[in-house]
């Protein structure tokens, strides 16, 4: 399972997190620590947690690491809506 870079849903993640840091670029500097910080990491999060459980020896190691995918992509919807909601970003 260590082809991960093949993977269609890492591609993806790899996408959105390029996507996030493009998005929080215009962000004002009261948010470098703040909102901007938590998008850029929980994005870099998701395809990070892919890959590494992909480098994992079983099955069940790899499902465990796309479980913690899977809840940053929660989380990052969550700030997304939250940026949103701050007037941040538009939807």
């Amino acid at each position: 399972m260590n082809k991960y870079k093949e993977l269609q849903v890492w591609q993806i993640s790899m996408d959105v997190a390029e996507t996030i840091y493009q998005l929080t670029s215009s962000f004002p500097d009261e948010e470098k620590f703040g909102l901007k910080s938590q998008l850029r990491r929980c994005s870099v999060s998701v395809p990070s947690n892919i890959a590494e459980g992909a480098g994992q020896n079983s099955s069940k190691e790899f499902n465990y690491f796309l479980g913690i995918a899977n809840g940053s992509c929660y989380e990052l919807e969550t700030q997304v809506i939250l940026s949103n909601k701050l007037g941040l970003v538009k939807l």
